[in-house]
Parts: C-alpha cells; structure tokens; sequence
C-alpha cells in the first residue's frame, strides 16, 4: 500500500517527466544564433525577438539561443562554422565580402548619405544582387537587415580634417576597402578583432577606432577615449544570416515562418535604432566624450578617389553611380 509521502513524489516525478517529454517535443530544431555585440544593443534584441517570433510562428517547433559577445565565437569563424554546417545563423555584413566582392558595397565610404539613401539599396535591385551573390558564394543566406547608425571615428585628439589622420593608429574590422581608404586617408589602419579593441585601446597599441554610436557605448569606448569626431564616412547595414546547410534543413512552411520572423525582427530593429542615435549621443557625453565636428566635405571629396581606387572592378560602375546621384 502506497503512503500518501510516496504518492506525492510519483505524481511530481510524473509530472516533471511530462513537462521534460512536452519540452523536447515542441523543440524539434534549435537554432545557434552568434553575435558580437552585448545584451544592450539593438541588434541583440533584434536577435531574442527573431527567435520570440519565430518559436509563436512554428508552435515552439524551432527553439532560437542567442550568443552575445563572441561567446559561440568571432565574426569570421561564425561564417566558417555556418559553411560547416555547425553554426545556424549570425549577425554580419561587409565581412562577407571575403567571400562575396558585392558585400562591399554594405559599407562604401559616403555611398550613402541619408538613411533614406540606404534603404533604397538594400531593399532594392542592388540589395537583391547583394544577398543573391552572399548565398552563392558565401553559403549562407541573408534573410533580414538591420540599420547600422553611420560610423564615427574615436580618439584621444580631436579629428576635424584629413590632415588630422597622419600618423594615427586606428583599428579597423578585416575589410580591405576599410584597410585602403583610410591609408589613402593618411591613418594606419590595423584589422582587428573587435573583442580585442579595448584592451589595446587601452594599452596604448593602437590610438583610435571607428564604430557607429551603438557599439561605441556597448563597449564602453568611452573608458579609454576622449573624442567622437562625427566623420559619419559610412552608413550601412548588416544582415540577420542563415546558413545554407541549416535552410536545406528545413520545410517549405518552415522557411516562409523563418522569412516572416526575420521581418517582424526587422521592423522591431529599426524602431530601437530610431531611438538608440539620440539617446546614445547623449549618455557617451554624460560619460564625459567630447563629440567634434569635422569637415565631412573634405573627408567625402579625399575618400570619393581612395573608395574607387580600391573597389574591385565588378562594383566600381555601381559605385561611381552612387556617388554621381
């Protein structure tokens, strides 16, 4: 005969037993999602409502983990690892182009001088050569874009014309038109990771970085730099990724609901982003930056030559159209 004391931890192993079988059913798939930004940023929770949506969307079939801060690995080993087939997605952009020569064009110098400007290219024909050209090269599969705010250059020394650059030692992400242009411009442009840019910053290894507001703030740029010069020489966009390997994976209902979930996640970024840049001004002044004005004419008309001189040859003509309009 059963005691009411051993009746109550079977109804309860029962019951945890239940929730444990109901819990692997409804998650028949998960997907790794790295990034490198942290849990503040736009792109982030961009990233926690993709997977909201898309777990409301497949009946909590597909379960989304999110990796901030380079936990599930760098930006570069994230795109291998998604052409490997053991990572699902993450949040990159020009990057790519070390795989696909169209992904410079996410981030030429002064393309874009309006958000409007932007949005008009990534939604549009270039936009759809881009992605096409990312799925085909790169294997993985752009299905979302987040705006980027323009990327200003930090340093402990105020920054108001080219001539300024001389001698600065500045870190750039590994992208060879970034590396060109801001030698054209006088720099000594260093790739780097972005997990080590405040150590050496700090260090006194490098002198200066360039980010947009977002990621200055994020990574508390303002402990070791004094200045915000508002170059604003690129604005761009990002893409929310897929791997190639992880799509074929999944039903053709599957993928209509990853595509609508990455446009909610869209639509939700660019209504954080909208009120991050002004926010973002303000608290990096509150955290004693000093933001400077700089002669952006002067940087366009010196960069306009660099940025055509080192495109490839199967963007220039896109390029100098974007600078003609």
């Amino acid at each position: 005969m059963l005691t009411i004391k051993t009746t109550r931890k079977l109804i309860i192993a029962g019951a945890t037993a239940l929730l444990m079988g109901n819990s692997a059913m409804a998650a028949e798939m998960t997907l790794k999602l790295g990034h490198l930004a942290n849990e503040q940023n736009a792109w982030h929770k961009a990233a926690v409502k993709f997977g909201e949506e898309l777990s409301t969307l497949t009946d909590g079939r597909i379960d989304v983990q999110v990796f901030p801060n380079e936990t599930l690995g760098k930006e570069i080993d994230l795109i291998t690892g998604m052409q490997l087939g053991s990572v699902d997605m993450t949040i990159t952009g020009e990057s790519l182009q070390n795989w696909a020569p169209m992904a410079a064009l996410l981030a030429v110098p002064y393309a874009y001088p309006t958000l409007e400007d932007m949005d008009a290219v990534a939604s549009g024909d270039i936009g759809d050569q881009i992605k096409q050209q990312i799925i085909e090269k790169a294997r993985i599969r752009p299905i979302a874009y987040f705006a980027r705010g323009p990327r200003n250059l930090t340093s402990n020394r105020e920054i108001k014309t080219p001539d300024d650059l001389d001698g600065l030692k500045l870190r750039v992400p590994n992208v060879p038109l970034f590396v060109d242009v801001w030698k054209s411009l006088g720099a000594q442009p260093t790739p780097m990771a972005f997990s080590e840019v405040f150590t050496s910053l700090q260090a006194g290894a490098i002198d200066a970085q360039e980010n947009p507001l977002a990621l200055i703030e994020s990574a508390s740029f303002d402990e070791v730099q004094k200045f915000v010069n508002k170059t604003e020489h690129v604005r761009s966009w990002i893409y929310l990724t897929i791997s190639e390997i992880t799509w074929a994976k999944l039903s053709d209902d599957d993928k209509t609901a990853v595509m609508e979930a990455a446009q909610r996640a869209q639509t939700y970024e660019r209504g954080l982003f909208s009120a991050d840049e002004e926010r973002l001004t303000k608290e990096l002044q509150d955290k004693g930056m000093t933001f400077v004005e700089v002669d952006k004419q002067a940087f366009a008309q010196k960069a306009k030559d660099a940025v055509l001189a080192n495109v490839s040859d199967d963007i220039r003509p896109i390029v100098e159209d974007l600078f003609a309009q």
